[in-house]
C-alpha cells in the first residue's frame, strides 16, 4: 500500500547534512562501538591521492576515532587520465573522487583555499605563488575547528618530500600546530572557533630508513603501528578497505589491488609531546575526558553488549536514553556535539528510516515552480511518527502527525515555488576568479568544506520514543539507466539562459574572418531575448546580435557570428551575453559526467580568447592518435588543419595521406594497440612523413622504443613557466620555418615549460633544440628532440603543448605549427 499527499510550499535555502545510505547491521554495530571512543586525528597533505588511505581506514575503522584529511589543494594542476578536463575542472572531478574515497575509508574531507598550480620543486616557489598567510590561516582554522588530538603529516617540510607542495603542507602543518593554540594568531577566527592545542604532530613515514634524518631529528623517537589488521565485523582487512578507497582516484589511474597481510607504518615525532608506543600515548580517548559523562559511558557499554544483529531496532530504547543523557552535558564540547549527531544517526538506522526528496527534473530556475516527491519508509517494527515537513523560511511546518506503518512507502507530492534569492549551483570556491594562487572565499565559515551545502532541502521531524528528531536532506534527482540501474544526480539551480561558445580559443593568422558559434540553451520553458558577442573595439561581428525565442526547456539554438580581426596583432576576450527581460546573463554551462562520480555542473563566464597572430602552417591533413586528457586536436583545427582521429582501425589504413601524424600525451602509456602499429608508424616517417610525439611517462610504455633511434625518457621537467628557453640550434628549420621562433614565443606560458623530458638519446641522430632549467638546477636539454629518419621527420617533445594550446598561448601555436610543417617546405 502507498499513501500519497499533496502539499504546496515555498522553498528556500537551509544548511543540511549529506544524504546517508542505509547501513548493514555490522556497520551499525561498528558505529555503536565508536560511541565509546573520544579521540581525533587530522591528516594533512597537499593533493588528492597524497593521503595514506590505509592509515585513514585504520584510524577510522579500527581505532574508531574521528578522522579527517585536510588536502591543501583540490589537485587542479594534475593530469587527467579519463578526459580532457584541466585546471579547476579536474579539481572538481578530484574533489568528488576524494569524497567517494572518504565514504569508503570513513574519514572526513577538508580543503584549504590553495589552488594547485602544477608541479613545484621547492617550498619557496610554492609559497611565492600562494599567499602563505592565508593558506597557513586555513590550516590553523581547520585545526581549531576539528580539534584533533594528533596531527599527522604525510611528508617532511623539506626537499625529502620532493614536490614543493608536499614540503609546504608539512611546513604549514608544523607552524599551525602551535599557532592554533595562540589566541593572538588569526584572532578574527575566534568569533567562530576557539584556540586548540593538539597533543603532538608526527610524520607518517614508510620505514625509519626512509627519512635520511636531518640533524634536528636525530634524537626524535619513532613509533611503529600495525595497521594491516582484519576487521571481522566488516568482513574486510584495512588494506582491502584502503585499496577500495584509493581506487576512487580514477582520473589519476590509481586503481589498487589490496595487499592482504600485516603492514607496519612508522611515525617520526616532530612537534609536541613525544609518543613512546602509540599515537595516543597520554591521551584519554574514553568518556573520562568529558565531565559528568559516567552514565553515558555505562549506557553505551550496555548498548554494545545487547546489540542484536538480527534486530537492530531493539537498540533504539537504549540509544534514546543515551540521547537524553547527552543533552544534559556541555553542548559546546566538540565530542558532545559529535556524539549527539552519531547517536541521532544510529537511532535513524536502527529504526530502519529511509527518506529522500526527488524533483522530477535535475535542474530548475530560481522563481519557478518545481515538482518534487518526498518518500518516507520505516523498515522496522519500532513505532515512529512523521510529525512534519518544513522548508526554511516557511512560517509554519506542514503538520502531518503521521504514524509510519512497517515497511509501507509514503509518498508526498510537493509543488514548491523556488525563491528568486537562490544562487546558481556553482561550486562555492569557483564563484570568484582565482587570485594569486588562491580561490577567493569571502565567508570564513565556508573554508574547509569539500562541496556546496545545498540550498534546496527538506527538513523532516520525526517522533521516536517520545523524542523529536530533525533531519535535513538535499533534493536529489534520480533516474533509471537501462545499463546502470538507479542513478542519483545533484539537483541544480540554473540561470534562465546559458550561452556557451563552442571553442575556447580562436586563432586568426590573417585578416580572414572566422565563424564564432554561440550555443544558447534555455534552462526553463518559454524564454526569449537576444544574444551578442561582446568584443573590443577594432574587432567586428556580423551580425552584432541575434534574437532567440525558445519554447522548450533545454532547447538549444546555435548562432553563428562572423568575426573579423583588426590589422594589427592582438589578443582579446570575447564574451557571449544574453539579455532576457532586461537582465544580462553571461554564464555558460559545463557538465562533467563520469560514471564513478555524481554529475557536476559548473557555470563559467561565457568567454573565449581571440588572437590575431602571425602563424603559418604548410600542412592541412593531420592524423591524431589521442592520448589521455588531450585537447590538442581542437587547437590544430584553429590553425585551419583538417584533423582525423586515428584509432586502431584508422592506423590500419593508408597513412601516407597525412601530412603529419601527432601522438597525444601518454598515448604510448595507455594504448595497447600502438605496439602493433609502431613499425608501420616508423615506416610512415621513413617514407617521408612527419611524426610529432608528445610526452610519454617512462615505465609502462606499450612500445619499447617510441622513436626511430635509441632514446631514454626520464622525469626531468621545468616547472617554472617563465624559465629561460635557450636556443641550442638557432638556425634549425624547426625554429625558422614557416614561423621565426624567438624568445617572445615563450612569454605567457602557463603552469610549466614541460615535463618528462628525454634524459639520454642517440646524439648522432637526434638534435636537441632547447635547454632550460628551474632556478638553481642543471640545464635540461631533452624538451624537444628532432631526427631525420629516411625521407621523413620525427620529433619528441615534453613541452606542455597540451596545456598551452587550449589556453591560447600564441607562441606555442607558432612552434607547434613549425613541428607539424617539418616535412612541407
Amino acid at each position: 500500500m502507498q499513501r500519497v499527499l499533496t502539499i504546496l510550499f515555498l522553498l528556500i535555502a537551509f544548511q543540511i547534512s549529506a544524504q546517508v545510505p542505509s547501513q548493514s547491521s555490522s556497520e551499525i554495530f561498528q558505529n555503536i562501538k565508536k560511541l565509546n571512543v573520544l579521540g581525533s586525528v587530522l591528516y594533512i597533505a597537499a593533493h588528492p591521492d597524497d593521503e595514506n588511505t590505509l592509515m585513514l581506514s585504520y584510524l577510522s575503522k579500527d581505532q574508531l576515532v574521528r578522522t579527517g584529511y585536510l588536502s591543501l589543494t583540490r589537485g587542479d594542476g594534475g593530469q587527467n587520465l579519463i578526459g580532457a578536463e584541466q585546471g579547476y575542472n579536474i579539481g572538481v572531478i578530484r574533489t568528488q573522487e576524494l569524497l567517494a574515497a572518504r565514504r569508503i575509508d570513513g574519514a572526513q574531507q577538508f580543503f584549504s583555499r590553495a589552488y594547485d598550480f602544477g608541479f613545484s620543486k621547492t617550498r619557496e616557489e610554492t609559497l611565492n605563488f600562494w599567499d602563505k598567510d592565508k593558506v597557513l590561516g586555513d590550516v590553523v582554522w581547520m585545526i581549531r575547528k576539528f580539534q584533533p588530538d594528533v596531527i599527522i603529516t604525510r611528508f617532511p617540510p623539506d626537499p625529502r618530500a620532493g614536490h614543493g607542495h608536499h614540503q609546504t603542507s608539512a611546513f604549514l602543518a608544523e607552524q599551525g600546530f602551535s599557532m592554533a593554540a595562540d589566541p593572538k594568531s588569526y584572532p578574527d577566527q575566534l568569533k567562530f572557533v576557539k584556540p586548540w592545542q593538539a597533543k603532538r604532530l608526527v610524520w607518517n613515514t614508510y620505514t625509519p630508513g626512509f627519512t635520511n634524518k636531518q640533524p634536528t631529528e636525530e634524537k626524535n623517537p619513532f613509533i611503529s603501528v600495525e595497521i594491516g589488521g582484519y576487521n571481522p565485523i566488516l568482513g574486510k582487512s584495512y588494506t582491502e578497505i584502503a585499496a577500495e578507497s584509493r581506487s576512487q582516484h580514477r582520473s589519476q589511474g590509481f586503481g589498487s589491488a589490496p595487499q592482504r597481510g600485516a603492514r607496519i607504518d612508522y611515525f617520526l615525532h616532530k612537534v609536541g609531546e613525544p609518543a613512546q608506543k602509540t599515537l595516543f600515548d597520554g591521551i584519554d580517548v574514553s568518556w573520562k575526558r568529558v565531565k559528568g559523562s559516567e552514565k553515558v559511558q555505562a549506557m553505551v557499554s550496555t548498548a554494545i553488549k545487547n546489540f542484536s544483529v538480527n534486530k537492530p531496532s531493539a537498540s533504539v530504547p537504549e540509544l534514546l536514553k543515551i540521547n537524553v543523557e547527552l543533552n544534559k552535558l556541555d553542548s559546546a564540547n566538540i565530542y558532545i556535539k559529535a556524539k549527539k549527531e552519531e547517536v541521532k544517526e544510529l537511532i535513524l538506522q536502527c529504526a530502519g528510516l529511509w527518506f529522500e526528496t526527488n524533483p522530477d527534473d535535475f535542474s530548475q530556475v530560481a522563481g519557478d515552480t518545481a515538482s518534487v516527491k518526498v518518500s518516507v519508509v520505516k523498515r522496522s517494527d519500532y513505532p515512529v511518527k512523521l510529525l512534519s515537513l518544513q522548508w526554511t523560511g516557511n512560517k509554519k511546518d506542514s503538520t502531518l502527525n503521521m504514524p509510519l506503518e512497517d515497511n509501507e512507502l509514503n509518498s508526498i507530492a510537493l509543488s514548491p515555488v523556488l525563491p528568486t534569492s537562490l544562487k546558481i549551483t556553482q561550486p562555492y570556491w569557483l564563484e570568484k576568479p582565482i587570485d594569486k594562487g588562491l580561490f577567493q572565499i569571502d565567508n570564513q565559515q565556508d573554508i574547509g568544506f569539500p562541496e556546496n551545502r545545498p540550498e534546496t532541502v527538506t527538513k523532516f521531524t520525526f517522533e521516536i520514543g517520545g523524542q523529536r528528531f530533525n533531519f535535513s536532506r538535499p533534493w536529489i534527482y534520480k533516474s533509471t539507466d537501462p545499463a546502470q540501474g538507479e542513478i542519483y544526480r545533484p539537483f541544480e539551480i540554473r540561470p534562465a539562459v546559458t550561452t556557451t561558445i563552442t571553442e575556447p580559443v580562436f586563432i586568426f593568422s590573417s585578416m580572414e574572418p572566422k565563424t564564432v558559434t554561440i550555443v544558447v540553451e534555455a534552462q526553463q520553458k518559454n524564454v526569449k531575448g537576444s544574444v551578442k558577442p561582446e568584443i573590443p573595439a577594432g574587432w567586428k561581428s556580423v551580425p552584432e546580435s541575434a534574437s532567440f525565442d525558445l519554447k522548450g526547456k533545454y532547447q538549444q539554438q546555435y548562432f553563428s557570428f562572423i568575426v573579423t580581426p583588426p590589422a594589427d596583432n592582438q589578443e582579446v576576450k570575447l564574451k557571449a551575453i544574453a539579455t532576457v527581460d532586461g537582465r544580462m546573463l553571461d554564464k555558460s554551462v559545463k557538465t562533467i559526467a563520469y560514471q564513478h562520480i555524481p554529475s557536476q555542473t559548473i557555470f563559467p563566464t561565457s568567454e573565449a580568447k581571440l588572437a590575431k597572430i602571425d602563424v603559418k602552417t604548410t600542412v592541412k591533413n593531420i592524423g591524431y592518435i589521442a592520448g589521455a586528457g588531450d585537447d590538442v586536436p581542437t587547437a590544430l583545427r584553429q590553425m585551419d588543419c583538417q584533423v582525423t582521429m586515428l584509432n586502431e582501425a584508422g592506423l590500419a589504413k593508408d597513412l601516407a595521406i597525412y601530412d603529419a601524424i601527432v601522438v597525444g600525451v601518454r598515448a604510448y602509456n595507455t594504448e595497447n594497440y600502438l605496439a602493433n602499429y609502431q613499425s608501420k608508424l616508423m615506416d610512415y616517417v621513413k617514407n617521408g612523413g612527419t611524426m610529432v610525439v608528445q610526452y610519454t611517462i617512462p615505465g609502462g610504455q606499450k612500445v619499447k622504443q617510441i622513436g626511430p633511434y635509441d632514446m631514454e625518457l626520464g622525469r626531468d621537467r621545468v616547472a617554472e613557466e617563465d624559465a629561460e628557453m635557450r636556443f641550442l640550434l638557432p638556425e634549425h628549420p624547426l625554429l625558422n620555418y614557416p614561423n621565426k621562433i624567438t624568445e617572445k614565443d615563450f612569454n605567457g606560458w602557463i603552469q610549466e615549460r614541460g615535463l618528462y623530458f628525454a634524459q639520454s638519446w642517440d646524439k648522432k641522430n637526434y638534435q636537441a633544440l632547447f635547454s632550460a632549467n628551474d632556478k638553481d638546477e642543471t640545464l635540461k636539454e631533452g624538451s624537444v628532440l628532432y631526427a631525420q629518419y629516411g625521407k621523413g621527420h620525427y620529433i619528441y617533445t615534453g613541452l606542455s603543448f597540451f596545456r598551452e594550446l587550449p589556453a591560447g598561448v600564441t607562441g606555442a601555436y607558432r612552434l607547434f605549427a613549425n613541428m607539424i610543417s617539418a616535412g612541407k617546405k
